[in-house]
């Protein structure tokens, strides 16, 4: 089972307001000597520095009154993961290996296309699916991460990216007028969201979400909230491998776009390479897709299926494919991934010609199934990867701790 942890307490006793809603920085203040009303004016002044502007000094926060800001930095902080090291593809994509306060490390990359920037963030440290052809299921699961080493990734890729409005308070205010005004201040916002670099965010990194789903909800939230990073649900993707009793509650709490885990079509071949389908079959799987609220023609389910040679990539698994998801009726499009190789991976990527042959069987059946270009090889972008060539973990290892998984999962 995934394993919870609360949030280390500093040594100075500062508190970290990272990750919080405006609830939850209003109780915080109240708890430390704030009265009611004060501790909503500020909750909401806070959220505001935290998240729209993307602020980590209080002595910055110029709408706070000086001995207010001093109060402030005495006893709370607006933290970041630690970066142990970032790197930059030749393609743009970018990634990071981050620290947790325990020593916990955990990934996050940045994917840049013509058209949008997408940030893939983790939820857990390790995971505990043991899917076979994914770097992160040789890890051993460590524990969640918190709600705010959720959002604190987004935030650092923020500051990487230099993404955060310039100018002063006034001109935050105004900034929808000033767009249209011919004097503008070129130090206030000048941007929407839709003209960012980081446009989107998948959860999509390591770990399961849905085997974090309190702490991933409460992240997502405060990534969505329209005063702060302000990033729509539309442009929101959480993907799982398929724990089915969670999905329901995934669309109702949360509401994002839905990518599944797909992988294969037939129970042989998914119960080896997606180990999670033994107890949550095919056909469960995606009558609770067919039951997602949230799916339509607008915002399809996403089932990501990568290519292994000689497993999953036949004529005859793409036909299946496309007659498992007329079956459900369900408004989906197929993600066809090659496989990205790691070292001691059992698995091959498919030959390029296998791969346009099986897109186009699906293409031809009417579903989209575009292929997606492999980025970041030469910085070991695939999940995981960076994480285990920092611990340089033997082969031997790594097979120790997926036969340890495969005997928990019985």
């Amino acid at each position: 089972m995934p394993v919870p942890r609360a949030v280390t307490p500093r040594d100075d006793g500062r508190i970290d307001l990272l990750g919080l809603s405006r609830p939850q920085i209003r109780d915080t203040l109240a708890e430390a000597g704030l009265d009611e009303k004060q501790s909503k004016l500020r909750a909401k002044q806070l959220f505001h520095w935290l998240y729209h502007r993307g602020e980590t000094d209080f002595t910055a926060m110029t709408d706070l009154a000086k001995p207010m800001r001093e109060w402030m930095a005495a006893r709370f902080i607006v933290g970041r993961p630690q970066v142990v090291e970032a790197q930059v593809s030749n393609d743009g994509t970018r990634k990071w290996l981050l620290r947790s306060d325990d020593g916990q490390d955990y990934e996050m990359v940045f994917i840049p296309d013509a058209d949008r920037g997408t940030l893939c963030v983790s939820s857990q440290v390790g995971c505990t699916l043991n899917c076979r052809f994914c770097h992160t299921g040789t890890m051993r699961l460590v524990r969640n991460l918190t709600p705010g080493e959720i959002v604190g990734q987004v935030m650092l890729a923020r500051d990487a990216l230099g993404e955060w409005p310039r100018g002063t308070m006034a001109a935050d205010a105004s900034a929808g007028a000033a767009a249209n005004d011919a004097d503008e201040d070129e130090d206030s916002p000048h941007y929407t969201a839709d003209g960012r670099l980081l446009t989107n965010i998948v959860m999509m990194g390591m770990g399961e979400p849905l085997y974090n789903f309190e702490n991933v909800r409460d992240a997502l939230k405060v990534v969505m909230d329209g005063d702060g990073l302000a990033l729509s649900k539309r442009r929101i993707t959480l993907s799982t491998s398929g724990v089915v009793p969670m999905m329901a509650r995934a669309a109702e709490e949360i509401g994002v776009n839905l990518a599944v885990s797909l992988h294969a079509v037939t129970k042989e071949v998914r119960d080896e390479i997606v180990p999670i389908n033994r107890k949550y079959g095919i056909e469960e799987l995606l009558q609770a897709c067919a039951d997602y609220p949230k799916a339509n023609n607008a915002r399809r389910i996403t089932f990501e299926y990568v290519m292994l040679k000689d497993k999953n990539d036949s004529d005859d698994d793409a036909r299946e494919l496309v007659r498992l998801i007329r079956k459900y009726k369900l408004p989906a499009k197929v993600n066809l991934i090659p496989f990205n190789p790691w070292p001691g991976a059992n698995y091959e990527c498919s030959t390029p010609e296998r791969i346009r042959a099986f897109s186009n069987l699906v293409f031809e059946a009417g579903i989209s199934a575009p292929v997606r270009t492999p980025r970041g090889r030469d910085i070991m972008a695939a999940c995981g990867q960076l994480k285990s060539a920092s611990e340089k973990k033997s082969r031997a290892e790594l097979d120790r701790l997926a036969e340890e998984k495969q005997l928990a999962l019985g």
